[in-house]
């Protein structure tokens, strides 16, 4: 036996999910336009990559940032030395400002309240980490991210109880949903510690209703337990309703500096709104001066680097840029997304209806075989093996209905997405026309078992009267 600790021996990370499968697969037999036409196109990973050009313009406009210079003089070695785990205040400074910004500036943040993270992995993580002990529970609406199997669990010990939701109110959260994920966890021996969200949701691509939030809050006031609401795609709703921060909630209902107020977090990253995951740029912001002091010494585990603070702060610190970036990122979000959507409806294929985030949560349940969780997975595999896109299936988001899929729409070009739309359409109309061949084969049967068995009745009835006669 190998001399090494149970973590990393255990299999509770979730690599095996077929959230993450259908990137190794992905992996081995990418799309390329030119050296691999045929291979499988990456509709499972939201990646923002619709506004790079944005960006770029802005670095070449602005050299020194790029260069590390500061009024033209070169400040490398500054940003090279060792810096402290409370992060560049220029940099807090405008990333506080730029989360007001995306919430229309209803609500304002402390940045002695933020602590740096090196993306939302880390942030959430980190939560787990200051607000519940091992064996302790988090419940989570269903359908959520794959990854927070990992994220939440894995190193911390910390358990999820789903709050199920399902497609007859538009997977909207209830109060009966919470207080039966409450009871569930009771019954399973497990203390709740609080409640995570996330808003716009991942991966249903909408943004929790006023009457959501309020619930929610009323729950954890009722209960004394925490909220988390993850809010890293809070910069990519583009159309209406518009978002509501958690945070204005508590202002609207003159929460704030009481006890609810210090048991409400958020996540936030420049991941999904600027675009910029490989940044590793991910932030906990709470109300609560302990929950933030112990965080911001965890995140020396996973601190952001000085040189990519220093170019932040003088990108978020413009404020015509982030103004006309929001707004202009936000637009052709709307684009593609009505894109898509259009383009699966003509396959016959309906999607979730939605107003924020980089992917649909698309309904392919008429394409089942049957409807189980198993049907899900042969068709989940029929479009990576055979139609060559990786989605994600509802099942690896813990959806309790089979047929729901997470399909990406950001994270590549136009041409694609239509290359992708027509596989899927290919797929669709061969799928359905198989389903109504089978169907009417099956019928077909009855009738011919039908009429046999009328036939022997017949026959029955007419040699006994015969004999009678």
């Amino acid at each position: 036996m190998k001399m090494l600790a149970k973590k990393a021996m255990c299999n509770s990370h979730g690599q095996d999910s077929s959230y993450f499968l259908g990137w190794q697969e992905y992996e081995k037999n990418p799309y390329d336009e030119t050296r691999n036409p045929n291979g499988i196109i990456q509709m499972g990973l939201a990646e923002n990559q619709l506004s790079f050009d944005l960006l770029e313009s802005w670095l070449k406009a602005n050299p020194d940032a790029a260069s590390f210079k500061r009024d033209g003089d070169s400040i490398f070695r500054e940003l090279a030395l060792f810096q402290d785990y409370h992060g560049l205040p220029a940099f807090k400074n405008a990333l506080v400002d730029f989360m007001s910004e995306i919430r229309g500036n209803k609500v304002t943040f402390n940045p002695n309240n933020l602590v740096l993270t090196a993306g939302a992995t880390s942030a959430n993580e980190t939560l787990m980490f200051c607000l519940a002990e091992p064996g302790d529970a988090f419940l989570l609406p269903t359908p959520y991210y794959p990854g927070f199997d990992r994220d939440l669990k894995w190193r911390t010990g910390v358990e999820i109880v789903p709050i199920h939701c399902t497609s007859s109110n538009g997977f909207e959260i209830t109060e009966s949903a919470l207080e039966e994920a409450y009871k569930q966890a009771h019954k399973l021996d497990l203390r709740v510690k609080g409640v995570l969200v996330t808003n716009p949701s991942n991966p249903l691509g909408t943004t929790l209703t006023l009457k959501e939030l309020n619930l929610l809050v009323d729950f954890i006031q009722a209960k004394r337990i925490h909220l988390i609401s993850d809010e890293i795609y809070s910069g990519t709703v583009f159309d209406s309703p518009g978002f509501i921060s958690i945070m204005e909630v508590l202002k609207n209902r003159n929460l704030t500096n009481t006890e609810v107020w210090e048991r409400i977090h958020i996540v936030y990253s420049l991941s999904k709104d600027l675009g910029l995951p490989g940044f590793r740029v991910g932030a906990i912001y709470s109300n609560d001066d302990m929950v933030v002091s112990a965080a911001t010494k965890m995140s020396s585990f996973g601190l952001v680097s000085s040189q990519t603070q220093y170019l932040l702060s003088a990108m978020l610190s413009d404020k015509e840029f982030t103004q006309n970036y929001i707004s202009e990122n936000q637009k052709r979000l709307k684009q593609r997304h009505d894109m898509m959507v259009s383009g699966l409806l003509e396959a016959g294929i309906s999607c979730l209806k939605s107003n924020a985030s980089l992917f649909c949560w698309v309904d392919m349940r008429h394409l089942l075989s049957s409807n189980t969780f198993e049907a899900e997975m042969e068709l989940w595999k029929d479009i990576v093996y055979n139609v060559g896109l990786n989605i994600s299936p509802g099942s690896s988001c813990h959806c309790t209905e089979p047929g729901w899929f997470r399909v990406c729409f950001a994270n590549m070009s136009e041409e694609t997405l239509n290359l992708a739309i027509q596989r899927i359409k290919i797929f669709a109309e061969a799928t359905i026309k198989t389903i109504n061949e089978n169907k009417s084969q099956e019928q077909s049967n009855k009738n011919s078992k039908r009429k046999s068995f009328t036939k022997w009745v017949f026959r029955l009835s007419f040699g006994r009267e015969t004999s009678e006669r």
